[in-house]
């Protein structure tokens, strides 16, 4: 499959998640972008944005299948894996299947529920595999999760531990929209304060899992010089040397960030990497893997702000 296929399912994508949701063209792209190369998504934003409305459509635009977790306080792990129940017609144990037996995965407000409930989703993210009383269960290869969070509301929340937030590829900032994208909201949405049925707006998928494994092979033939390796592992390591970070990003960071080059290369028409495709990304794939010193807090210092400086401070390749 080549590159222009790659392409015209970015533009497809747009036109069908745009008949839901007005703007949002780069958090789009990223989702996309993570689909490409099997990462997943945190969606940051203050409530009413439409971030459970974007991740609906964008699955709704794909023919994977979809199952929704709304996140709360009182979530078990078993209300997410499934577990094990004995049927006494057979005299044997059998798997009742949890809502992560799916391709495409909503975690909505992820941030609701307490870590042990967090933690089912680690294995999952990180292997597409799920282990239920010693025995593991594929989840196939276009496993993804989407998950939502709301930046401003810290009551009744767990903060995301660590090893959580590295599993993500990237936080997205969802935003406001501008004057004129909030007007066409208000002209779509405007007759209702409910969640709109996503049905009524008759989306049509763009891909299938076979054209998805198909364009991530593409993306995995885009060229990734050594001069990009470069840059990539040198923006990557001096993380780990600035003052105001306590914790610089991982080595895992480096090759989901080469990764995320190549899908973005693909979605711009080239088969290779530039340094701008490795800039574009930096933020959204390493400011949530850093840990801000106590004294950056102090100083009004931001994850984001501190990577920014560190793509300012390494010398991009020629």
């Amino acid at each position: 499959m080549d590159l222009q296929a790659v392409q015209n399912v970015r533009e497809r994508l747009h036109s069908q998640v745009n008949r839901v949701v007005i703007g949002q063209r780069a958090p789009i792209d990223l989702m996309l972008v993570a689909l490409l190369c099997q990462g997943h998504v945190l969606l940051h934003g203050v409530p009413g944005v439409a971030k459970t409305l974007l991740a609906r459509a964008f699955a709704a635009s794909l023919s994977l299948k979809f199952q929704r977790i709304q996140f709360t306080p009182d979530l078990m792990p078993g209300d997410v894996l499934g577990t094990n129940l004995f049927n006494f017609e057979t005299n044997s144990f059998v798997l009742t299947k949890g809502p992560i037996f799916t391709e495409l995965l909503l975690a909505d407000e992820i941030n609701r529920t307490p870590p042990k409930t967090q933690a089912a989703l680690l294995q999952a993210m990180q292997e597409r595999t799920v282990t239920i009383d010693g025995t593991t269960h594929d989840l196939g290869s276009g496993f993804m999760v989407i998950a939502t969070q709301n930046p401003i509301e810290q009551e009744g929340t767990y903060p995301l531990p660590e090893a959580q937030l590295d599993r993500f590829l990237f936080k997205v900032n969802v935003g406001y929209p501008n004057r004129d994208e909030e007007r066409q909201v208000v002209m779509l949405h405007g007759h209702g304060s409910a969640m709109p049925d996503m049905r009524s707006f008759q989306l049509e998928p763009v891909i299938a899992l076979g054209e998805l494994d198909a364009l991530r092979s593409a993306v995995a033939g885009i060229r990734l010089s050594d001069e990009i390796v470069d840059y990539i592992v040198d923006i990557v390591r001096t993380t780990r040397e600035q003052a105001s970070l306590l914790c610089g990003a991982s080595p895992r960071s480096a090759n989901m960030l080469a990764s995320a080059a190549r899908s973005l290369a693909a979605l711009r028409g080239r088969d290779f990497v530039i340094p701008d495709d490795v800039k574009d990304l930096t933020v959204p794939a390493l400011a949530h893997r850093v840990l801000l010193a106590p004294g950056a807090e102090i100083e009004g210092l931001s994850a984001a702000g501190v990577v920014r400086q560190v793509v300012d401070q390494v010398a991009a390749p020629r």
